[in-house]
């Protein structure tokens, strides 16, 4: 391979959104890739460099097995959708934290972290980087947790790291009782009318290979340090969202709103300020290595405060 070929560890390779960062970074042809997980028969059938572990016994095993990689995209995160159980704060959080500081203290220089805008609680309108994180779920709570814990490393160690929050993602290999996999189901089995909610709450999709292109080019930005928001900017409702899907299975079925109720966790009306994310990918793109993360900065705060779709 190249000398200068850049190594990249990526941890939950084959979850849902992990499978679609390896497939845009391996068509890339740029960089020698590790996946890293539990299941061996998956990681295997992903790519030939693969490590199997338990980020819940790294203790025991040691961090050898992962190299020295030059980026480190980190993934990896059980229970979930289930965002209430206790496991998120008292299983996930220490043993992310216990890797990732591992690792960091072996000299990893670049770290990107998937949160979650859930981390914002229960905020309505558009969600800025700049807002307070307030938590209201354990998912929340554990993933705003470890982000405070390894901006408490940067006295300590240098390296980066890039806090990405993502909002709603739908595509190949999400869960199948998810929203869209439930409706194409019912349209599938021929099923005359899908239970859901009133659909009037505003949320922010995106398709999950665009959240997985973003997430990879960001963390490849070697200027940025800090939250970026992973979304479209636009909000949309439920309901457009879900007849939009329908126009495009050119399908028929009877959507039952007000069915199931909304989910308490979940404000009515929220999406994310892309403002910051489209800053960084059109650096990226334009290859502006040179630039400081403090001119990243100055670059989206001299903009005029912006959210899509108002």
């Amino acid at each position: 391979m190249p000398k200068d070929k850049k190594t990249i560890l990526i941890t939950g390779a084959t979850g849902f959104l992990g499978r679609h960062v390896f497939e845009y970074l391996r068509r890339q042809n740029q960089y020698d890739l590790t996946v890293a997980g539990r299941n061996e028969k998956d990681l295997k059938a992903l790519c030939p460099n693969y490590i199997v572990c338990d980020l819940n016994r790294i203790e025991q095993t040691g961090l050898e097995p992962f190299g020295r990689p030059d980026y480190l995209i980190h993934l990896a995160w059980e229970g979930l959708p289930n965002y209430r159980q206790f496991h998120h704060i008292e299983t996930n959080l220490p043993a992310a934290y216990r890797f990732l500081k591992g690792m960091i203290q072996l000299g990893l220089k670049n770290l990107t972290v998937v949160g979650t805008c859930f981390e914002y609680g229960v905020q309505n309108g558009c969600l800025s980087e700049t807002l307070p994180a307030n938590p209201t779920t354990c998912y929340g709570i554990a993933k705003d947790s470890l982000r405070r814990f390894l901006e408490a490393l940067h006295s300590q160690y240098a390296f980066r790291l890039t806090w990405t929050r993502l909002f709603y993602m739908f595509g190949k290999g999400q869960r199948p009782d998810s929203l869209i996999p439930s409706l194409d189901r019912a349209i599938d089995d021929g099923e005359k009318v899908f239970n859901m909610s009133n659909g009037e709450q505003l949320r922010d999709f995106l398709p999950v290979e665009d959240v997985a292109k973003r997430i990879a080019r960001i963390a490849l930005n070697s200027c940025f340090d800090g939250i970026v928001n992973i979304c479209s900017g636009k909000p949309v409702s439920i309901r457009k969202f879900v007849e939009n899907h329908l126009v495009e299975r050119n399908a028929e079925i009877q959507l039952n709103f007000g069915h199931r109720p909304m989910a308490a966790h979940e404000p009515v009306a929220f999406w994310g300020d892309a403002g910051r994310q489209d800053a960084l990918l059109n650096l990226h793109t334009e290859k502006q290595r040179h630039f400081q993360p403090k001119t990243l900065r100055a670059c989206y705060s001299s903009k005029k405060n912006h959210c899509g779709g108002q």
